[in-house]
């Protein structure tokens, strides 16, 4: 749903958006908000624990966190609102940092015993042992690979089998396949969680 104001929604009649000339809005038709649910639900919650603690903790509303934000002419992104969040938002920014961290759990591991397909059945041999040739799922590393398709260094996430060739991904896409563990270093154990860098909006 999205607001019009009347002429508008008279001259729309039964046409779409996108059908009207507004393709970005009907691209938002039925996008879950579950981010948004989320943050609703916990948000007070939140700010209350923080001040028990007796730190100074600031709040503001969505809408002067906008109206700031657009003041300073940023786009809509999560970081930026949490940069323009209450009072004490300066008059200008002298800097803004080239990228921001993702978090993203991924969690230890699991107890499955085969691998199944898309309707549940088995397809697969899941081995009991989570590490292999010294490296477990979800490790960091670094691969330098001398020669072959994937020739170069790659940095990410491992997938590791048995057999001692590993995948490589980054932000959940898998970008060299096959790397023999001899080729990879490890730059991180695997803790639980992913952290990736994303480039800041312009």
């Amino acid at each position: 749903m999205a607001l019009a104001c009347h002429a508008c929604n008279q001259i729309k009649g039964s046409q779409t958006a996108a059908e009207f000339g507004y393709p970005d809005i009907q691209a938002q038709d039925r996008k879950p908000l579950k981010d948004a649910a989320m943050m609703n639900a916990t948000r007070w919650r939140l700010y209350e624990q923080l001040k028990a603690t007796g730190l100074p903790v600031e709040g503001g509303s969505g809408g002067r966190t906008k109206k700031q934000r657009i003041a300073h002419g940023l786009p809509k992104e999560h970081y930026y609102d949490a940069l323009c969040v209450g009072e004490s938002t300066p008059d200008r920014f002298t800097s803004v940092p080239a990228y921001v961290q993702v978090w993203t759990a991924k969690g230890r591991g699991h107890r499955q015993l085969c691998g199944t397909d898309a309707y549940g059945f088995p397809i697969r041999h899941r081995s009991r042992r989570k590490a292999h040739c010294g490296f477990q799922t979800g490790d960091l590393v670094r691969a330098v690979v001398p020669q072959g398709k994937y020739a170069g260094t790659w940095t990410g996430r491992v997938l590791v089998r048995a057999t001692g060739f590993f995948d490589i991904s980054v932000q959940g896409k898998r970008v060299a396949q096959g790397i023999a563990y001899k080729h990879c270093r490890i730059l991180q154990r695997n803790g639980g969680w992913t952290v990736e860098q994303k480039t800041v909006s312009a």
